[in-house]
């Protein structure tokens, strides 16, 4: 892959005398791979001399994707000067971040109306899509690339490219989540630490923002970027290759760059690492390739796409804070992003309402009077009913404590918000956690008439009994006639779906969160997933991302007469299908037969109750 930085410094642009080797424009660089893929990596005013070179080059349709890690100025500035889209026959395709509520057309166009310039976003001549990203990968051309939140007051991405045997990760505008690895302090990795760490494991470049030193750090806290020390020390650790130094503040002349340069390159030295450190400046071209292929991250297809369902979704926080002030600083926090906080009086009441409110992240005060947080985490954790082992949970702390954070996250907890700060910051950080698990996971609503739907379960007698030939028959005809590895006949029951047969799988039942069955009783017919990775229901399930890795699902809905559907018959396979309507048809006729020996209760046959 091919690199060329257009842009490097921060905040705002700076030339002049001062900043002639490492440059004045804002934050852009471009990427190609070697079959010609264009990215451009944010659109600050770099972006400028870019797209006249592009446009100069000659070569037309100009046809590229830009990834734009947020939206504050400094990083959009350059888009209404950025030549190729104003040329008709070009087709550019714009991807950024979605918060909850504004969307990236919103923003761009914002700095394009009447009062700020000539020129609206409709009125250019080429043809732009535009992308609302959260986390996950996507294919853009032949390069992979996997989104991620970085730690910032606006909601921003960061981006690992992939492609051509080699990888590139652009992390500007991130702030530490640890003020003692901002400060130069050596710290275990933990929580989102050691998330950005795997983020940019392995990679031959990063370009990292390295806006401020440890001295400075105390005075910008808050301010969303990294310091040099930080960068040097997170590369090293996840052994990075190459380390650029970028976003440079605008107050910083040249040589006062290079001075950072020396310091960081002395770091390096002092734990007798490899790694190579510059400071990215203008014009600067690097050719990348591996001489060992980077581990790339795991794939998702595609499941950085924002699912437009979400954005009138309501999400659930649970809160258990003893402080008034502190619940009225988060309700503050997130008032305008249709987010329900939900307030726990009494610790132990956690599990329960995790169970019955599914929230999409849980906020916990630690030191709170007669809770332990540690043995709350822990037992959130344990609880697979409660859906708690991948839901955010978050803690609420006055200050930073390396050892017992450490103690926390083994025990199961996700981060930390450090308090106080600003309610940008909460806000930001509160939405990064929500997306963040939200997106790619749904569980299913219950049925209208849930309620008798599951007496009618329990009258059925069918629940945790033994294995019977009956049933187990039809689940084998289903793996052999459809070609499965996995064929089961599952209960729904009010927390989990039961199987009273299976073939392929060990488990006895999974939590209903987790069930696929549990969307299938939703519907009259045959649900069908051709490919769970690609389905934002299912992405990031449990079943999918680990055993039995899940990507074919059919099921059809079992009834017992009357009422929604108390199971199913289904199958699963580990790579990704389609049924035709024969096959469907087949299940449905298999399903019937079931149906058949559900109603059968004869005399002669006892079957043993199991003992849960």
């Amino acid at each position: 892959m091919l690199v060329r930085f257009w842009g490097t410094r921060g905040s705002i642009a700076k030339p002049g005398s001062t900043t002639v080797r490492y440059g004045g424009n804002t934050s852009c660089v471009e990427v190609r791979s070697s079959s010609g893929t264009l990215v451009v990596l944010d659109c600050g005013t770099g972006a400028l001399g870019l797209g006249q070179a592009l446009i100069k080059d000659g070569a037309l349709p100009v046809n590229g994707h830009m990834l734009i890690g947020h939206t504050h100025w400094d990083h959009i500035q350059g888009f209404p000067f950025f030549a190729p889209i104003f040329v008709a026959g070009n087709e550019w395709h714009i991807y950024g971040p979605r918060g909850i509520g504004i969307s990236l057309r919103e923003s761009l166009s914002g700095q394009m109306q009447g009062s700020y310039f000539p020129v609206a976003l409709r009125d250019l001549g080429a043809k732009l899509h535009y992308h609302d990203l959260i986390e996950g990968t996507l294919e853009v051309g032949d390069i992979q690339v996997t989104a991620q939140y970085l730690n910032h007051p606006a909601l921003t991405l960061g981006y690992r490219l992939e492609a051509d045997g080699a990888s590139i990760v652009y992390s500007t505008d991130h702030e530490p989540y640890s003020t003692h690895r901002a400060e130069g302090n050596q710290a275990p990795f933990a929580g989102d630490e050691a998330r950005h760490a795997r983020f940019i494991s392995g990679a031959d470049l990063v370009i990292h923002d390295a806006q401020y030193t440890a001295d400075e750090y105390p005075a910008k806290r808050g301010w969303g970027h990294s310091t040099v020390e930080y960068a040097v020390d997170v590369a090293a650790s996840a052994g990075v290759r190459r380390l650029a130094l970028f976003h440079h503040d605008p107050m910083r002349s040249d040589e006062a760059i290079d001075q950072l340069v020396a310091r960081a390159r002395q770091r390096i030295a002092q734990t007798h690492g490899a790694m190579e450190i510059f400071a990215a400046a203008e014009g600067q071209a690097l050719e990348l390739s591996s001489p060992v292929r980077s581990r790339p991250l795991p794939a998702r297809e595609d499941t950085a796409r924002w699912d437009p369902a979400l954005a009138k979704s309501i999400h659930t926080v649970l809160v258990a804070v003893g402080n008034p002030q502190i619940h009225r600083f988060l309700e503050d926090a997130v008032a305008d992003d249709g987010v329900r906080l939900l307030p726990v009086r009494d610790c132990d009441a956690i599990p329960a309402m995790v169970r019955s409110e599914r929230p999409s992240l849980v906020l916990l005060e630690h030191g709170l009077k007669h809770c332990d947080a540690i043995k709350v985490c822990r037992t959130l954790r344990e609880d697979r009913s409660a859906g708690g082992g991948d839901l955010p949970i978050v803690l609420l702390r006055t200050s930073e404590n390396p050892l017992d954070q450490q103690r926390e996250a083994e025990a199961g907890a996700t981060d930390w918000l450090i308090l106080p700060c600003s309610k940008e910051y909460a806000r930001t950080r509160i939405r990064a956690w929500i997306l963040r698990e939200a997106c790619r996971w749904k569980i299913a609503p219950l049925p209208d008439d849930e309620e008798q739907r599951l007496r009618s379960l329990q009258e059925s007698g069918l629940l945790d009994t033994e294995a019977e030939e009956r049933f187990d028959r039809f689940t084998r005809i289903a793996a052999a006639l459809f070609e499965v590895p996995i064929a089961f006949i599952s209960l729904v029951d009010k927390e989990r779906q039961w199987f009273k047969s299976r073939q392929g799988m060990d488990a006895t039942e999974t939590p209903r969160d987790q069930a696929f069955c549990a969307h299938a009783i939703l519907r009259n017919d045959v649900m069908q997933v051709s490919d769970a990775h690609a389905d934002e229901r299912f992405a990031d399930n449990p079943l999918v991302a680990r055993e039995p890795h899940v990507r074919f699902y059919a099921g059809a809905p079992l009834s017992l007469g009357s009422g929604s559907p108390v199971g199913t018959l289904c199958v699963v396979d580990h790579r990704p299908r389609s049924f035709d309507e024969d096959q469907l048809s087949l299940l449905r006729d298999l399903s019937k037969l079931v149906e058949r020996e559900f109603q059968i209760k004869p005399a002669d046959v006892a079957v043993k109750r199991t003992t849960i």
